[in-house]
């Protein structure tokens, strides 16, 4: 008697499945074509070529990121096109902190079973980032790993490569009386996740309740992309003065801040200069979270910060209103280490 022999398919893994999502990708990957993409999806790797990008000698920058544990209420209300533009904005605010232009992104997806509507849903909202981040989408791997994840679960991460003229690496400059310019974010964008979660869950809420501080539900309230900084901070950058920037992400303003400032210097922050934005008043309240915790765990409603030569301050702010921030002259560089507050933040 012959046993039945086992296929790919009957361990759990659908290679048609993966192919057909791969065809139906290829029209949000080309949107994201610019100058120095050489190839499609498809290939074993992503070509690009950076001297048709413009460089004469340029140095690579690279960074990668996933999104936390926000992941786990997209999930659990299915909204999930947000988290593949927080993926995107993740990786290149950190690149740009660097001085660098983002050039190309590629993206990893990996689920226990393979839902096309799912991935499709995650990997256009990364095309959308990377549009709008002035990068290409050239690559990634969709992988599914059945017995490692378990229902309709999946992870991300993602993995972006930008370039400058050698030369122009940021932070470099960084002086005592430097001004400090705050951009706004937009919510929570992709830190503390973990927090929130513990906070919606004490305050009895589920994600399909109403929001209690703004419209719709609590759960699309707190999946607000990432926003994006890149073409903004670029020409920030271009205006000339910028000394250095940093992006508000894990460890808030005190612990990302003192990342650009050289041994010696620290910075003075007034938390009266702009206002706690709702959803973190909420999140205090609730929470009963102190401001030291605030300021350690979230962005707090500052998402990049610039630093900028005193003489340039102004000229600086003007272009970064002009490209649609809301800038906050946040503080100064100081002499000392690490970041002192006055004021409340409130």
């Amino acid at each position: 008697m012959t046993k039945n022999g086992l296929t790919y398919m009957d361990a759990g893994v659908d290679i048609d499945a993966g192919n057909a999502l791969v065809d139906r990708i290829k029209p949000a990957a080309k949107r994201t074509n610019r100058a120095g993409v050489m190839a499609g999806l498809g290939g074993f790797g992503g070509l690009f070529d950076l001297k048709a990008a413009g460089y004469d000698d340029p140095v690579l920058v690279a960074a990668t990121d996933g999104v936390g544990t926000k992941l786990r209420i997209a999930i659990d209300t299915g909204e999930v096109e947000g988290i593949g533009t927080d993926l995107v904005a993740m990786c290149v605010n950190d690149l740009v902190c660097q001085g660098a232009e983002p050039l190309f992104f590629l993206d990893y997806f990996a689920t226990g079973k393979l839902d096309a509507e799912t991935a499709a849903g995650v990997i256009e909202g990364i095309a959308q980032g990377c549009v709008d981040s002035g990068c290409a989408l050239i690559g990634g791997e969709t992988a599914e790993m059945p017995g490692m994840y378990a229902g309709g679960d999946f992870d991300l991460a993602g993995f972006a490569v930008g370039a400058m003229e050698r030369g122009t690496a940021l932070p470099s400059g960084v002086a005592e009386g430097d001004v400090l310019l705050g951009l706004a974010s937009n919510g929570v964008h992709s830190n503390g996740y973990s927090l929130v979660r513990r906070v919606v869950d004490r305050s009895g809420l589920g994600w399909g309740d109403d929001c209690p501080w703004g419209p719709g539900p609590l759960g699309s309230a707190l999946l607000v992309p990432t926003r994006l900084y890149v073409t903004q901070v670029l020409a920030a950058i271009r205006a000339g003065g910028v000394h250095g920037l940093a992006h508000v992400t894990g460890g808030g303003l005190t612990e990302n801040l003192p990342r650009v400032l050289p041994e010696g210097l620290g910075a003075e922050v007034d938390l009266d200069s702009w206002p706690l934005p709702p959803v973190f008043r909420w999140l205090a309240d609730q929470g009963g979270l102190d401001a030291a915790e605030m300021l350690k765990t979230f962005n707090s409603g500052i998402g990049m910060v610039v630093v900028v030569a005193e003489k340039a301050a102004q000229r600086v702010a003007a272009v970064l209103a002009d490209e649609g921030e809301t800038v906050v002259p946040l503080g100064r560089v100081t002499k000392g280490d690490g970041v002192s507050y006055r004021g409340t933040l409130s």
